[in-house]
Parts: structure tokens; sequence; C-alpha cells
């Protein structure tokens, strides 16, 4: 006896498993239930697909069967591998939507930390500033490369304290002329003896 059934199924698109059951409902009826199985499926949905029933004689079934289960199996087989890459993009999706939320929230956290350690900086200019010690908070002032969303802020902040110490930035005083001390003279005699 030579079949050419397997060839047949060779033949279909399909990248599942074919689980065929035969049982006889009648004495001259057969009824051949085909459940297409994908492990590689992760959605759960898979699992409400029904199998695909065929019933008839011998005859009928010898003549029509992969015919008439050709486009239900290549379809559902289609269909859970397209659940399948669909599962995968869904969960590269959230990895992306993770990994843009981790980055979002370490720019933040920079963003918070610079910030701070702006307004610290800037707090310390100000109690300086109180202090009468206008060249150390002109000093403190943050430089404008760290804070350029601030530049003109601070050079104008800069502007103000250089206006309150002496003019020379580097330290030198102003030249004073040194007193002469004064000098008393004495004279001292001496007797001849």
């Amino acid at each position: 006896m030579n079949t050419n059934f397997f060839r047949q199924i060779a033949k279909m698109d399909m990248n599942s498993k074919l689980i065929l059951t035969i049982a006889k409902a009648t004495e001259s009826q057969i009824i051949a239930s085909v459940f297409i199985q994908n492990d590689g499926c992760g959605d759960k949905a898979k699992n409400i697909i029904p199998p695909f029933n065929l019933k008839g004689t011998a005859e009928e079934l010898d003549a029509e069967f992969f015919e008439k289960i050709r486009t239900p199996v290549e379809t559902t087989s289609g269909l859970m591998v397209e659940m399948e890459t669909f599962m995968k993009q869904l969960e590269e999706a959230k990895a992306q939507s993770a990994m843009e939320k981790a980055k979002a929230d370490k720019e933040k956290k920079e963003k918070e930390t610079k910030d701070k350690k702006y307004k610290d900086a800037m707090a310390k200019v100000e109690e300086l500033e109180k202090e009468g010690k206008y060249r150390e908070a002109w000093i403190k002032v943050p430089n404008a490369t760290d804070y350029p969303e601030k530049a003109e802020e601070l050079s104008k902040r800069k502007a103000v304290l250089s206006a309150k110490f002496e003019p020379d930035l580097f330290g030198a005083k102003e030249e004073t002329k040194p007193e002469i001390p004064k000098t008393e003279v004495v004279t001292i005699e001496t007797t001849d003896e």
C-alpha cells in the first residue's frame, strides 16, 4: 500500500505541530479532528483556538481531507507564528519603554543634582556677600560654562559683586606711601675731664 499522506503534510506551509485524532462516529462515518499546537507561541490566546473537525466516510475523507484542512491549518499556524512575533515585539517595546524611563529618570536625577549644586553655590555666595566678603563671594559664583542656561544671570551677579570690592581682582592693594618715622635728635653731652 502506497499513500501520499506525509507528502501532503510536507507541502503545507506550517510552523506548528499538527495533532490528528481519528475516531469512528458510526459504522460508516469517521471524525478527523485536526489540532494545531505551537509551543513557541507565548500568547495564551492560542489555547482558545478550537480544533478543525471533519466528518465523512472513508472515501470522502480520502478524496478531500487535505483540500479541506490546508487553509485552516496554514491560517492557524500562521496566526500562532504572528502571535509569537507580536508577543516578542511587545516585550521588546516594554524593554525599550523601561530603558527610556530609566534614561529619563537618570537625566532627571542628574538635573536635580545639578540644580541643587547650583542653589547651594548661590546660597554660599549670598552668605559671603552678607558677611561683606565680596571677593570670596565673587569667586564662589558658579562658572557660566557649567550652567549655560544661567550664563547671563551669573555674569550680572559677578559684575555686581566685583563693583563692591577693589577693582583689582588679583588682591594687590593700592600702594600707600610709607610714613617715614619721625626721629628725635638726641644730643649727648660729654664732658672732658
